[in-house]
């Protein structure tokens, strides 16, 4: 999972940045709102941790941002602001949890544990569950209603992109570059052979075509294909 920090004091940012990579967790660490917001139009982030007081302005600001354009992004705020007009300004405006500092490291880690099973359908053990369809990325397995699916190794690793992006389109150009063999490859329909077979691997009902974007899966069973 990728996880953007936003957090200007160095202390802090760096004992977070060191506790989240020892959970698995790929963080990028930033500073500034202006960088923020240029590094989130990359659609591979997770997650959000963020601070409010920032040198060049206000988190809410990003928020903001984020709640238009990529609404579902789960946003945790880390913030010494602890009056409850406060926390309660932070959720009303779309963040997902809100964490006062100081905090203890182990209640973040459990915070940003509880946010991915409730936005991604993680477990403790690190399984993906959504609607019957089942992977685990570390043990490399897929299982539908229970019975394991042998997937080919990219395969896989669309079903574990999509999955890890639950309600966000992926674009077409994104799929390519993170998992076909030899990267982007625009004369090669190589992606929707893929696309097909995972789909008559698992079944209906999981992966939807964005037409002329990309592909998704969703939350909820929808329309298929």
């Amino acid at each position: 999972m990728k996880v953007l920090l936003l957090e200007d004091d160095l202390d802090l940012g760096n004992g977070v940045r060191i506790a989240l990579a020892d959970q698995g967790l790929e963080v990028v660490w930033l500073r500034r709102l202006d960088s923020a917001l240029t590094a989130l139009d990359d659609p591979s982030y997770d997650m959000v941790l963020l601070d409010l007081g920032l040198p060049d302005g206000d988190g809410l600001e990003l928020l903001a941002h984020l709640r238009q354009e990529r609404s579902n992004l789960p946003v945790l705020i880390l913030s010494a602001r602890d009056a409850l007009s406060d926390r309660l300004r932070g959720l009303d405006e779309g963040a997902d949890d809100y964490l006062v500092k100081p905090f203890a490291l182990a209640e973040l880690l459990s915070r940003v544990r509880a946010l991915a099973r409730r936005s991604y359908g993680l477990v403790e053990d690190g399984t993906v569950n959504l609607r019957g369809l089942s992977l685990h990325e570390g043990m490399r397995w897929a299982a539908v209603d229970g019975q394991p699916v042998e997937l080919s190794r990219c395969e896989f690793e669309l079903l574990a992109l999509l999955l890890k992006r639950i309600g966000r389109v992926v674009t077409r150009r994104a799929l390519e570059e993170s998992v076909l063999p030899g990267g982007l490859n625009n004369e090669s329909n190589a992606l929707d052979v893929h696309i097909s077979n995972l789909r008559r691997k698992i079944g209906p009902g999981y992966v939807r075509t964005v037409r002329g974007v990309g592909y998704v899966i969703d939350a909820q069973a929808g329309e298929p294909g």
